[in-house]
């Protein structure tokens, strides 16, 4: 795998992705799975973005984790018990497959709502879609081979796109909408 950061521009394709994986998912989790939601920049219909579709499903909780990573794995996914971040597990695809991100949270959690207000703000306000795009597309070209520059250096204009979210959910009385898949 190459550690190389590449932002390029949106690709219809990605819903169309997420629009076979979603149900795949749904089927292989049931109820076990709250939400499925198609997360992330490929989220967004504009958006300039890493070529890897991210999906969120929301669970009652994250221990034990067998009653999400047991079907998960059967359906190809490789679970990453590595994964630092406490608030949410995590898997890959399938060894071949196109690259895709599968972020497991618990439902109602701030960590789980943070990247769905992410996204319907984005969606929102496509002049902020196109400016948050804009800086990642010229931070992956100044750091193409530094993974961790890249996301360190792109933290201030996430923020601020959050901040803005926020004030957005705040005078629109934003909530989730139903799950995607």
């Amino acid at each position: 795998m190459s550690d190389l950061i590449t932002v390029v521009s949106y690709d219809p394709a990605w819903p169309v992705i997420f629009g076979q994986l979603g149900p795949q998912l749904r089927a292989a989790l049931g109820g076990v799975a709250l939400r499925i939601d198609h997360i992330g920049s490929t989220a967004v219909p504009g958006l300039a973005a890493k070529p890897i579709v991210d999906v969120q499903i929301s669970v009652e909780r994250l221990e034990p984790v067998e009653p999400f990573r047991l079907p998960l794995e059967a359906a190809g996914f490789l679970y990453r018990a590595s994964n630092t971040e406490r608030t949410k597990r995590y898997f890959r695809e399938p060894p071949g497959q196109r690259r895709t991100h599968i972020h497991v949270r618990r439902a109602g959690s701030f960590s789980e709502q943070f990247p769905l207000l992410f996204r319907d703000f984005l969606r929102a306000d496509p002049a902020a879609a196109l400016d948050y795009g804009q800086h990642k597309q010229a931070l992956a070209a100044r750091l193409a081979h530094d993974r961790r520059g890249y996301l360190e250096a792109k933290l201030p204009i996430t923020w601020e796109v959050m901040r803005r979210a926020d004030q957005w959910a705040q005078h629109t009385g934003w909530e989730p909408g139903p799950s995607d898949a």
